[in-house]
Order: C-alpha cells, then sequence, then structure tokens
C-alpha cells in the first residue's frame, strides 16, 4: 500500500484526534453509570444506540450498504471492538478513568508492530521514535510498581490487545469496504451479542441515568465513525501514536466529572505525549511533501 500523501495524513490524525475525545466522552460517562448497573446493560446501551442511530441516518440505503466482500473480516472485527468496550468498561469500575486510560493506551506499539507484520506498513525510525517516547510519557504516568498495578490493569490491558487487532482488520477491510458498512456491522454484531445476554444482568434504569444511556449509543456512533475514517485514508502506524492523547482528554473528564487531579507526573507524561505526538505529525507530514 503507498504512503498517504500529507492532506490525507493530515485529514487521518485530525479524525484520529475527533474519535479519541469522543471516545473518551464515552468512557467518562460509561464510567458514572457502571458504578450502579451491570457493565453489559452499559455496554448493551452503548451498541443498541449506535444501531438505531445508524438505522434511521441510512434508511434508504440500508439494503446496499450491507453487502461486503468480507464478511468473517467485519465479523471479527466487531467481536475485537466489543471485547475492548467490554474489558475497558469493566475496569472502570475499579480503577480511575486516567489509570485505565493509560494502561490502555499500550495499543499504539501493538498497532504499529502488527501493522508491519500483517499490512506491510513501513516502520521508519521516526514513527518508532514517537510511539516509543508517548509510551515512556505513559509509563511516567502508571509508574510500574504504583497502585494502578493491580489485578484490575489486566482488564484495560487485555482491551489494548483486542483494540489493536480491530483497527488492523479495519485497516484491512477499509481498503474496499464503505465506512458505513463497516460502522453497520460492528453496531448491529455488539447489539445482537449483548441483547442476548442483557436479560441475566438487566436492572431498571433511574430517570435521571435514562439521558446518560441514550447518550451513550449517539456519542459511540461519532466516535466510531471518526475512528474507521481516520484507518482507512491514512496509514495505521502514522495515525496511532494519536491515541495517546486520550490520556489528556481523560484526565480532562476526570478531573470535571469525578474530582480525580493528576499528580506531578502525570502532567509530565502527558507532555512527553503530547510532544512525541507533534513530532511524529511533523516529521511525516514534511517528508511526504519532500518525496
Amino acid at each position: 500500500m503507498n504512503a498517504p500523501g500529507p492532506a490525507a495524513a493530515t485529514r487521518g490524525i485530525l479524525l484520529m484526534l475527533l474519535a479519541v475525545f469522543t471516545f473518551t466522552l464515552m468512557d467518562a460517562t460509561a464510567k458514572s453509570l457502571v458504578g450502579r448497573y451491570p457493565t453489559l446493560q452499559v455496554v448493551w446501551a452503548r451498541y443498541t444506540g449506535q444501531s438505531v442511530i445508524v438505522a434511521l441516518v441510512l434508511a434508504r440505503r440500508l439494503g446496499p450498504l450491507l453487502r461486503t466482500r468480507h464478511p468473517w473480516l467485519q465479523g471479527l472485527r466487531s467481536v475485537l471492538q466489543l471485547g475492548a468496550t467490554a474489558l475497558f468498561f469493566t475496569a472502570l469500575g475499579h480503577i480511575g478513568l486516567a489509570e485505565a486510560t493509560a494502561i490502555m493506551d499500550a495499543n499504539p506499539v501493538i498497532i504499529t508492530l502488527g501493522a508491519a507484520l500483517v499490512l506491510s506498513e513501513p516502520i521508519g525510525p521516526r514513527r518508532l521514535a514517537g510511539v516509543l517516547a508517548a509510551m515512556i510519557g505513559a509509563l511516567i504516568i502508571i509508574r510500574p510498581g504504583s497502585a494502578v498495578f493491580a489485578s484490575a490493569a489486566l482488564l484495560p490491558l487485555a482491551a489494548a490487545v483486542c483494540y489493536a487487532g480491530y483497527v488492523l482488520v479495519t485497516r484491512l477491510v477499509g481498503r474496499d469496504e464503505n465506512t458505513w458498512t463497516s460502522l453497520i456491522y460492528t453496531a448491529a454484531l455488539g447489539t445482537v451479542l449483548t441483547t442476548i445476554a442483557l436479560p441475566t444482568v438487566w436492572q431498571p434504569i433511574a430517570a435521571p441515568d435514562i439521558l446518560p444511556f441514550m447518550a451513550m449509543g449517539a456519542i459511540g456512533a461519532a466516535a466510531q465513525f471518526f475512528l474507521i475514517r481516520a484507518f482507512t485514508i491514512a496509514e495505521a502506524g502514522l495515525i496511532a501514536p494519536f491515541g495517546y492523547v486520550g490520556l489528556l482528554f481523560a484526565t480532562f473528564w476526570g478531573i470535571v466529572l469525578f474530582g480525580e487531579y493528576p499528580d506531578l507526573w502525570t502532567g509530565i507524561g502527558g507532555a512527553v505525549i503530547v510532544c512525541a505526538g507533534l513530532y511524529v505529525w511533523h516529521r511525516e507530514t514534511r517528508a511526504a511533501r519532500q518525496g
């Protein structure tokens, strides 16, 4: 696959940032619910709401968009995305939003390496340096040996593995599939699987929580669309490091919604992550113009 030009690379990065922002907003909403409701019920709301929105938006084109050249790959990416969501939402009931996001953000390393092995995308020294620098920033925040590394830390780590697999399959499918087709299959399969299991955990929803439950689907649909588009038009290894910006967004939501204030090391790690992302963007777009 040919490397994207500077315009496509920039669009991919911007879409990735939008996806990360909306995903962290969804995570914050989920965290506010998982303390009072079963995680499966919250995951069900996320997928069912997205399915309803997608069906309404695409009602006139739903038939043609359901046709896919890769039914098995669409099923695989949907299961991987569902696994990542369920594991991460479960983690939010045990550890802080910023901490869970920091551990989850090990995924760009997996994505970048997987893109080289599975998608034959090049790993140049600039990309590798950016990924490693961002990973160092994440490690500064979570500080190995601290209380973050409890057994619950394995949940976002497993979610990171599922997410990386989802991204790689999305990139592979996106070569010849419509973005909306991928979005439909992700929402539909997640809805079917969670609905089947829902009766075993269902808990009545209190009136003040109806709006957050409904918002989960809308936010998730927007985030999913941005993410699919980002990995369709730009190389996975290029935009993956920008996923680390989610640490900053998660920290913001943690302060505003849950009173979780970051310490000095979180600030230092966040600065490293931002600088790493900007470095990768600057070097890659300049190299594309010169090429």
